[in-house]
């Protein structure tokens, strides 16, 4: 015969403890998750644009000191090893991946730091994009370029490296930690 329900027999339903607010991790890490993949559907979105309205090298003046041109990169920041054999199209998408796992972890464990968290999930966007045009084109795909004459000492014609999309809200992720490691260390006196 089975034991009666109610307290504390056998058969007893567990008791669940229900906390007023509280979502649980998965619900903590849902809105930087939903940033990181709107970074990346923006960047993948403006790259399928590009590949498909322009050839390589195209380019189209939209401001004095901005084009829109299509670039390959086989390399990384600034084409660094981009005249590498090959093997580096493979260095860059495990460290994008390496990288995209420790942003998770640290996501996880830090979800409720909101410019930290901003800054993480601006990164693990743009990463996730480059590593998704690494593993399909073997490149990442360029497009925005920004050229001034005052830049002609650092880069040829004052042109700076194409860049795109992912590059952006890495930049942004970069800036944002700096911004809030000076803002906890100011906290902090």
């Amino acid at each position: 015969m089975a034991a009666p329900r109610g307290k504390g027999g056998a058969g007893a339903a567990p008791k669940v403890k229900l906390v007023k607010g509280g979502g649980g991790p998965l619900s903590t890490l849902l809105p930087w998750l939903a940033w990181a993949l709107i970074v990346l559907i923006a960047d993948q979105f403006t790259k399928v644009l590009i590949l498909g309205y322009y050839q390589l090298h195209d380019s189209t003046t939209v401001l004095s000191f901005f084009n829109i041109v299509r670039a390959h990169n086989t390399g990384a920041a600034f084409s660094f090893l981009a005249t590498a054999a090959g093997w580096q199209r493979w260095l860059f998408t495990g460290i994008g991946l390496t990288a995209a796992g420790f942003i998770l972890w640290q996501l996880r464990q830090h979800s409720g730091q909101r410019l930290f968290s901003f800054a993480l999930s601006s990164i693990l966007g743009g990463a996730i994009g480059n590593v998704v045009d690494r593993l399909m084109h073997g490149y990442v795909v360029d497009f925005l370029q920004f050229h001034w004459d005052f830049l002609a000492p650092m880069f040829p014609g004052g042109y700076f490296p194409a860049f795109n999309i992912a590059d952006s809200a890495i930049t942004l992720g970069a800036i944002c930690l700096v911004l809030d490691e000076l803002l906890r260390v100011k906290r902090g006196r």
